[in-house]
């Protein structure tokens, strides 16, 4: 079995802030294109990202995460998220100074439920810099199902100046509901990095607009995408995938649906379910990732490298590793009834 380099790495942004990245490279050739995580709210990468990252590393892709401020390593108050825009920011800022390190190599995102919302939004942000996205129960809409009540958001958007980071939004504990696999589930329960409080005022309002936002341009989305989702998931509405591939206004586009999976399709399942959604998800990437120049979206010139990136010394970790599995969890904000703001996986 191939083996591969694991990385980790301190960087600045652009406001000061210190920001967890790590990679995981092929270590016999060349990687076939790159692949950009987007991980959920309330995860970091060197957990939740991890089966992901050597999966895809073993099948000859260049994978690179970033924790987003506030999250697992980075800094920042905990999974306080001021402004949705700035997380965008950050990972536009960082893929984009890595991809100067491959100006050759065609270049994906792949995001899970929140991460899928900022995938979105880095496409919308660079129309033409990324040749693809994966997308997993992708946080784009809010379902009908849990469409806020108008004087709920206008209570709490009342408050958000004055107290923006109070735990004070009810939630409900969604791992149960997320994680089929019983051992996967406590795995995420012991992860200390992975945030279980209940969501700050500011964030549950910040994704909940984002999502609303998003709703509202699907049919902008004009990249290639595969978006994935259980048919048995409650915690987001598959229904949310459907639209995205109904309404997005991309020609290559293609959806799986699984029946009687959860919402936790890479981490929560038993392991035959998901050798099934990483079969699907790298042969899908082995389809679009051979390389050919007429058809890189933007090719990597000196101008398009980020400089806003300050990189803080040498990698801190660097190993070959085996396979070693890491359960995760993503948040997706969303309301359960009239008067209840939750913050769901």
């Amino acid at each position: 079995m191939d083996q591969f380099e694991y990385r980790e790495e301190y960087v600045r942004n652009s406001r000061g802030v210190q920001l967890f990245t790590c990679r995981w490279l092929p270590c016999s050739s060349s990687p076939k294109a790159l692949v950009f995580l987007c991980h959920g709210y309330g995860m970091e990468c060197s957990g939740f990202m991890k089966e992901c990252g050597i999966r895809l590393a073993r099948a000859r892709y260049a994978v690179f995460g970033v924790d987003y401020e506030g999250h697992g390593r980075s800094g920042g108050s905990r999974c306080y998220i001021k402004k949705f825009n700035n997380i965008v920011k950050d990972c536009n800022e960082y893929f984009k100074s890595v991809s100067g390190e491959y100006k050759d190599k065609r270049r994906f995102l792949y995001g899970e439920s929140m991460g899928g919302a900022v995938a979105l939004l880095l496409h919308k942000k660079e129309t033409s810099f990324y040749n693809g996205a994966v997308l997993v129960a992708p946080m784009c809409k809010i379902s009908e199902k849990l469409k806020p009540h108008p004087v709920v958001v206008n209570i709490l958007t009342g408050f958000e100046e004055l107290i923006p980071k109070w735990k004070i939004v009810p939630t409900k504990d969604v791992i149960d509901a997320a994680f089929k696999d019983p051992v996967k589930r406590e795995e995420v329960r012991n992860n200390k990095l992975i945030y279980q409080d209940k969501p700050r005022l500011k964030t549950a309002l910040e994704m909940l607009r984002t999502s609303m936002s998003l709703e509202e341009s699907l049919n902008k989305v004009t990249l290639p995408f595969l978006v994935l989702h259980g048919d048995a998931d409650i915690v987001t509405d598959p229904e949310i995938s459907k639209a995205l591939y109904t309404q997005a206004g991309s020609k290559d586009k293609t959806m799986k649906l699984y029946a009687g999976m959860w919402h936790s399709l890479t981490a929560g399942e038993p392991d035959k379910n998901v050798d099934i959604v990483f079969a699907d998800i790298i042969a899908w990437l082995d389809m679009h990732a051979e390389y050919d120049a007429s058809k890189l979206v933007q090719p990597m010139h000196e101008s398009t490298i980020m400089n806003s990136v300050e990189k803080l010394g040498s990698p801190t970790f660097v190993a070959k590793q085996s396979r070693k599995r890491q359960s995760h969890l993503s948040y997706l904000c969303g309301f359960k009834e009239p008067g209840t703001l939750h913050s769901a996986m």
